[in-house]
């Protein structure tokens, strides 16, 4: 038995003494191996495989290419390639991710962990004033400063050599087809197009955007870029180094080296980018086992929201105000900790043990009282240390999507540039990273103590991206689940699994339940959503909703059901859930 599955058995038979993993019998095919071609695609709801993403046409080419026999991975590695072209907006070439995989030959759960680093040559001071004050967020956003070694591509490459089934190159047809014969412009990215973002207003984003006339290019237009089907052509034929050196790296360095704020991004920070994969990040909850990337993802506060709302009773209350009560309670004490200690743990100690141990949950669960009090301050799990209060700003530009193959392995995948267009600035045909705005501005406080998620050559910022797998008590996968939306995925990733596994709702249901994203002061909601009587008992308890912010949920999940799989997609964007 493998380190990783020994690991993750031991803690099942914690959950439910006595029980073993149940490990697939198929094992998986040659990449060379043929394929009958299986049924037609149809709505989530029924068939044994599935893929759940952002926009139509990149769930069908996953399912392009789970038809020819590929693996959750390889279908993937497509889906990303034509969400970076469809809706460039939110993910893309030039950005990062964090992936979950599920192996259900071995019930393996790993995590691949492709978010951007600083260049070699950043430093703390980077977005500070002569006055060591912070810079205003859109002119660093905007500027060459704001991008880091882009690392989804090299992610995916390190997936697929691991777990596909068909060779790298036969992964980027549909991405290619799409760029040179031009795609549909969709609502959402219209409305991106001519939206207040800074970004859309930036002269590579005007012009990649404009018709011949000037005017900006509307829903239902047809958009082409041959520019990226080239990129791709190239990713495909070399593979992640396309990217990392040659050509269009000395054209993403020269992009970023432009403007006010010149970036010290280099050909050797892009040459020397390394993702990486670790086990997953694995903790029960009730009679489940929930996995996410460890730090710097938003995984360990996920996991720790769920370990706080394992100390009430909120499965009792479904749907409730006394259910959504608990819910913001538990949510401000993950969010007071996760703002306070997170970072990369290759240049900052993250106390992800001391936050998820079991007596530290208890003693912080034990602060929800029967009605909201003040802001609670973050606690002091073992392993702390002395961390500055965090001012990162972290803003909208994300896209989540889930897959399961017909050997039952999945992929839970959360993809972004950071903001919407990234930094507006394009390179090849897509759009490059604002990743370092995810750092911490200011590194220090006044007296000097650092900031968990201050800004460091090589270093990661801190995500809120939180893919997850969620496992029965047998070890098998049950769900997969994740949301973009910024600082707010946390609470977007949190409701879907506790509608899911404490509410025992349908995926669709669970996903469109109302958003409520507590932190702080704050109880940001989408208030006409809520039944009058959840709103007046949730009143009467000291919780008030303010008006939503940031970036909305889009949430994409997959349930393993007794009728098959049960896939559905966020109502409030424009994704799908199909399979066959």
């Amino acid at each position: 038995m493998s380190p990783r599955l020994s690991s993750l058995s031991r803690l099942t038979r914690l959950l439910v003494p006595g029980a073993l993993f149940i490990l697939a019998a198929c094992a998986p095919l040659p990449k060379d191996a043929p394929s009958a071609a299986p049924p037609a695609a149809v709505e989530a709801g029924s068939g044994q495989v599935m893929v759940a993403a952002a926009n139509p046409l990149a769930v069908e080419a996953g399912l392009e290419i789970l038809r020819a026999g590929g693996s959750a991975v390889d279908a993937a590695v497509a889906v990303q390639a034509v969400l970076g072209l469809v809706e460039p907006q939110s993910s893309g070439l030039g950005g990062g991710a964090f992936l979950v995989h599920y192996d259900a030959e071995t019930g393996a759960v790993s995590a691949y962990n492709g978010r951007e680093t600083a260049p070699a040559a950043a430093t703390p001071d980077m977005f500070l004033n002569a006055e060591g004050k912070p810079l205003p967020f859109v002119q660093v956003l905007l500027s060459g400063r704001s991008t880091g070694a882009p690392g989804a591509v090299a992610m995916l490459h390190m997936a697929q050599a691991e777990h596909g089934r068909l060779e790298w190159s036969q992964l980027f047809g549909a991405a290619e087809r799409l760029a040179e014969d031009g795609f549909i412009v969709s609502p959402r990215l219209a409305e991106m197009i001519v939206s207040r973002a800074p970004q859309a207003k930036a002269p590579d984003a005007v012009a990649y955007f404009s018709k011949p006339d000037g005017t900006p290019h509307q829903a239902g237009d047809r958009l082409k870029n041959p520019a990226y089907a080239a990129t791709v052509r190239r990713i495909a034929a070399e593979g992640p180094a396309a990217l990392m050196q040659g050509e269009i790296a000395q054209a993403i360095v020269a992009r970023v080296g432009e403007g006010d704020l010149p970036g010290a991004l280099t050909l050797a920070d892009l040459a020397s980018y390394r993702p990486q994969k670790t086990e997953a990040l694995c903790r029960p909850y009730r009679i489940y086992v929930v996995c996410t990337p460890p730090a710097p993802s938003g995984g360990p506060a996920v996991l720790e929201g769920l370990g706080l709302l394992e100390h009430t009773a909120i499965a009792d209350h479904p749907n409730t105000a006394q259910g959504w009560y608990l819910f913001t309670q538990a949510s401000r004490l993950m969010y007071a900790d996760r703002d306070r200690y997170m970072g990369d743990p290759d240049h900052v100690d993250v106390p992800t043990e001391g936050l998820l141990d079991r007596s530290y949950l208890a003693a912080r669960a034990a602060l929800i009282g029967p009605r909201a009090g003040p802001p609670p301050a973050p606690g002091t799990p073992k392993g702390a240390g002395v961390r500055a209060p965090d001012t990162t700003r972290e803003v909208s530009g994300t896209s989540h999507f889930v897959i399961v193959d017909a050997q039952g392995d999945a992929v839970s995948m959360t993809t972004t540039v950071e903001s919407i267009f990234g930094s507006g600035r394009m390179v090849g045909g897509f759009f490059l990273n604002n990743q370092l705005t995810d750092f911490a501005f200011a590194p220090a406080n006044n007296d000097g103590t650092p900031a968990a998620n201050a800004i460091a050559g090589g270093k990661r910022p801190r995500s809120s991206m939180a893919p997850a797998i969620v496992l029965d008590g047998e070890g098998r996968m049950l769900a997969a689940v994740g949301s973009p939306g910024g600082t707010s995925i946390l609470a977007y990733n949190l409701k879907a699994l506790v509608g899911m596994l404490d509410w025992k709702l349908p995926v669709a249901e669970a996903l469109a339940l109302p958003n409520l994203i507590a932190r702080g002061t704050s109880y940001a909601a989408e208030g006409d959503k809520f039944a009058p009587e959840v709103v007046e008992g949730l009143a009467e308890r000291g919780v008030v909703f303010t008006t939503v912010g940031g970036e909305g949920s889009g949430l994409h999940a997959v349930m393993v059901t007794p009728n098959g799989l049960d896939g559905a997609a966020d109502p409030r964007r424009e994704g799908v859930a199909r399979g066959f």
